[in-house]
């Protein structure tokens, strides 16, 4: 079990290049491999779980080469190329992939079982079956909808218009999935805006899709075609460090290549409003994902009432967010963020108890969180007032948890150790090494 030892104190500067984004690493393996020809794929993120859904298709029969320092051949075989497995996919950690294979593997002429390691045979999958089974599709969960999931060859998969209860990329994405195998036409509206990745990735494989606002169509029977993927910098993954150059006095930090997707940027939108120092450059477009360079600085920062409309935007990115609230003037608080309970942890809970193991006022509530900031600082060139004590955090195995709290160290007035953080590969494979480069006193035992 790896443990995390970290020093008060501290600063963050110099550029940094975080590994690739996750969900489009997911997404080219996925697509590329039903796709007609052969795809290359540079920038791909080497953690666990875009590994996962690589080996997931290896086992169906899929010629994978690399990864090799990010670069990836994926040779496609076709929408109906895949062969069945020798025996159940084993998703690790990753409920991305079992969410989104759930729905590619709805249309395939062979049985297959989906199973994962022991947090993700905990996670919800109903919300994925229950859609696809009104398509036809012949799918089944465990007890009380959490895994396995298991799918049989259905006669035939036709088309649904779906309305979303919750807002969730993973489910609109396998949905599209299940429809390019459906007869007709497929559509998914959302309640809130969600990342679009797999929109953009399958009109960048040739096939065409339609948004029209909060909806999203695309008819059955088509074809993909392979195409160059060039995956961006992981915005999520640059979120811990967004936040320790904004909390931590004197940082200036340059994070390269990220991807700035306007489904992905609701970080950049509420640290901007408690007061962070965040600024672009270098915008342009990179394998059909918006790209740009984002310069940090430390920061006075301020509690805010977080805005209900960027809480799918920054979903991923509210562990670093609470952090960056303990150290704020005031209270910021969250609702309508109850799908927070449903990820790799709880994270509402384990970071409230985590916060409250530091000494800082952190409620719970159903849907979100209430902090009241500890920090006192005068000013964020001469501050020297920490915003908390240090203590024992156990991440309960959750990479953001550990990512987070590793970055609540640089305001602590006593040493963080950071228990079960092996999953941090999952996500940021090298996150220790990169941290220490930019100023984190870190060290992995």
């Amino acid at each position: 079990m790896t443990t995390y030892l970290l020093n008060p104190g501290g600063k963050l500067t110099g550029n940094v290049r975080v590994p690739g984004d996750k969900s489009v690493s997911h997404r080219s393996i996925m697509l590329g491999a039903i796709a007609e020809g052969i795809t290359e794929v540079s920038g791909f993120l080497e953690g666990e779980d875009a590994i996962s859904t690589m080996n997931a298709f290896r086992a169906m029969g899929v010629r994978i080469d690399g990864p090799l320092q990010g670069r990836v051949t994926v040779n496609g075989v076709g929408m109906h190329g895949l062969r069945a497995p020798s025996g159940a996919i084993d998703c690790g950690n990753s409920g991305t992939s079992m969410r989104l294979l759930s729905g590619l593997l709805a249309g395939q002429d062979f049985a297959c079982e989906l199973v994962g390691d022991s947090s993700l045979m905990k996670r919800p999958m109903r919300r994925v079956a229950e859609p696809l089974s009104r398509m036809g599709a012949d799918i089944a969960t465990g007890a009380d909808g959490r895994p396995p999931v298991r799918i049989a060859p259905a006669k035939a998969l036709r088309g649904i218009a779906y309305d979303m209860p919750v807002a969730s990329a993973q489910v609109k994405s396998s949905l599209l999935l299940a429809g390019l195998y459906a007869q007709g036409r497929t559509c998914v509206r959302e309640p809130a805006p969600t990342r679009d990745h797999s929109e953009r990735m399958l009109r960048a494989f040739g096939y065409r899709i339609d948004v029209n606002g909060n909806q999203v169509c695309l008819d059955g029977g088509g074809k993909l075609r392979a195409a160059p993927i060039q995956v961006p910098a992981d915005i999520s993954s640059a979120a811990f460090f967004m936040v320790g150059a904004s909390i931590a006095p004197q940082s200036d930090i340059l994070l390269t290549d990220l991807g700035i997707n306007p489904t992905r940027t609701g970080i950049i939108d509420i640290l901007r409003a408690m007061g962070a120092d965040l600024t672009l450059s270098n915008q342009r477009e990179l394998g059909g994902e918006p790209v740009a360079d984002i310069r940090v600085r430390s920061a006075k920062l301020r509690g805010i009432a977080i805005p209900e409309h960027l809480v799918p935007l920054a979903i991923d990115e509210f562990p670093a967010i609470f952090i960056a609230a303990a150290n704020a003037d005031g209270e910021t608080v969250l609702t309508g963020a109850e799908e927070l309970r449903v990820k790799e942890s709880d994270r509402i809970q384990v970071m409230a108890d985590g916060l409250r193991v530091l000494g800082v006022n952190a409620t719970p509530t159903p849907d979100g969180m209430r902090i009241v900031g500890a920090r006192a600082a005068a000013s964020p060139a001469t501050a020297t007032a920490h915003s908390y004590s240090g203590g024992e955090i156990d991440s309960h195995g959750d990479h953001r948890i550990a990512m987070s709290f590793a970055m609540a160290a640089l305001t602590a007035r006593a040493p963080i150790t950071i228990r079960d953080c092996a999953n941090v590969a999952t996500s940021f494979p090298g996150f220790v090494e990169i941290a220490v480069r930019a100023g984190l006193a870190i060290r992995a035992a």
